[in-house]
């Protein structure tokens, strides 16, 4: 198959993985031992990090995270890090919007809701990144040739949980001013990230999936709220975000359908709920990391909205369970058939369609700092099998 020399050059590669992988136990003890100082947790996360960074390197993974083990949760290093957020430990009930998929499924299972964060002042960038700290120490630990992907939080992340709670009225009087100043500080916040180095962002959005779930979309009607209209506010606060986006830095949106600890999902809807607005309303978005492991996801036929010149990823591999391990020719044939679908849309061959799509696990292995329900040699067949999947049908990774 013949290539363009960029895309086999640039991210996305043809093997990606989401970002976050298990906590060894080594970390899990140190953060537990009450005994330690930070610098000494920090040491250890580091030595961590550092065997982390040789592992993607040995599986042959040309982009590399670390592991997300600074964090406790995925979208940990934006919010908290900004002025006039305010940390809450216990979520009070009557803050959440009972139609969120996360929200319905910790209160059906009786999970307490987990810790939030709400605006309590006017929002500002503090000048100082918790990614670009992240990214530095990746950065210095790689090879020539090899590339940081830096994973990031979604802009509407609290919002669709607590919607008119998630501000103060004393800070914003309406939820435009107070997107406005969220996107202020996200572009200040990838400004920093380029400065530093940084041309490949992932932002990991599962709550852009939750338009798929009919559960929401109904709950968000008996509540007088517009779904559609919501949805458009948020494409609207992405676009804002992203206005300034250097043209050499890969803006990639990982949407999937919850990955919560113990491989708990909370939503279920293919992505023809949202496949026009997502993959035509977002100009600045390069790459789309797709979960589409269980029938959940639904088809590819939403994928024939895919512009020309959009890449795709697809998470055919499950990182929530170690077996049965994906069969590597059935998982080739639906790359020929996401490929089929998107030719479709655009005009292309399909030889051309195939040359704008990767694969990937569905999700990290650790969107939790607790991680999914498979252990260390779980994790690395499928890893292993993404490599594999993507030697055999583009001899590269």
């Amino acid at each position: 198959m013949t290539v363009d020399a960029d895309v086999k050059s640039n991210p996305p590669f043809r093997a990606e993985h989401l970002g976050s992988l298990l906590r060894p136990m080594l970390l899990h003890a140190a953060r537990n031992n009450k005994a330690l100082d930070t610098h000494e947790v920090l040491a250890i996360e580091d030595k961590c990090i550092d065997a982390a960074i040789r592992l993607q390197r040995e599986l042959g993974f040309r982009t590399f995270s670390d592991g997300e083990y600074r964090r406790h949760m995925f979208y940990d290093g934006f919010f908290d890090n900004l002025n006039g957020m305010e940390e809450i430990h216990s979520t009070p009930r009557e803050i959440l919007k009972l139609y969120v998929p996360d929200v319905k499924g910790f209160l059906i299972d009786d999970i307490p809701a987990p810790g939030t964060w709400l605006c309590t002042g006017k929002l500002s960038h503090p000048g100082v990144s918790k990614y670009v700290q992240q990214y530095e120490y990746i950065q210095s630990r790689l090879q020539p040739g090899e590339n940081v992907k830096m994973t990031l939080a979604a802009p509407e992340w609290f919002h669709l949980r607590h919607g008119e709670h998630a501000f103060s009225p004393a800070a914003y009087s309406s939820h435009a001013a107070y997107f406005a100043d969220i996107a202020t500080a996200y572009r200040h916040e990838l400004s920093l990230l380029h400065a530093a180095g940084c041309r490949n962002v992932q932002i990991d959005d599962p709550l852009l999936a939750y338009f798929c779930a009919q559960s929401m979309l109904d709950g968000m009607r008996a509540a007088g709220e517009d779904p559609a209209a919501r949805l458009d506010e948020y494409l609207a606060l992405y676009r804002d975000c992203l206005r300034d986006k250097p043209a050499d830095m890969l803006v990639g949106l990982h949407i999937c359908r919850g990955n919560f600890r113990k491989s708990m999902h909370f939503s279920e809807g293919g992505y023809e709920h949202i496949a026009k607005k997502i993959f035509r309303e977002l100009p600045e978005v390069d790459v789309y990391y797709l979960e589409y492991d269980t029938p959940r996801a639904g088809s590819f036929e939403p994928l024939v909205e895919v512009p020309r010149g959009k890449r795709v990823v697809l998470g055919l591999v499950t990182s929530k369970f170690a077996e049965p391990l994906e069969d590597i020719e059935e998982m080739k044939e639906k790359v020929r058939s996401a490929a089929r679908v998107m030719a479709k849309g655009t005009g292309e061959t399909e030889e051309e369609a195939m040359a704008r799509l990767s694969v990937s696990p569905q999700c990290g292995f650790g969107s939790h700092e607790d991680g999914n329900a498979i252990d260390e040699a779980g994790m690395r067949r499928k890893l292993e099998l993404v490599v594999e999947i993507a030697k055999s049908l583009w001899g590269e990774v």
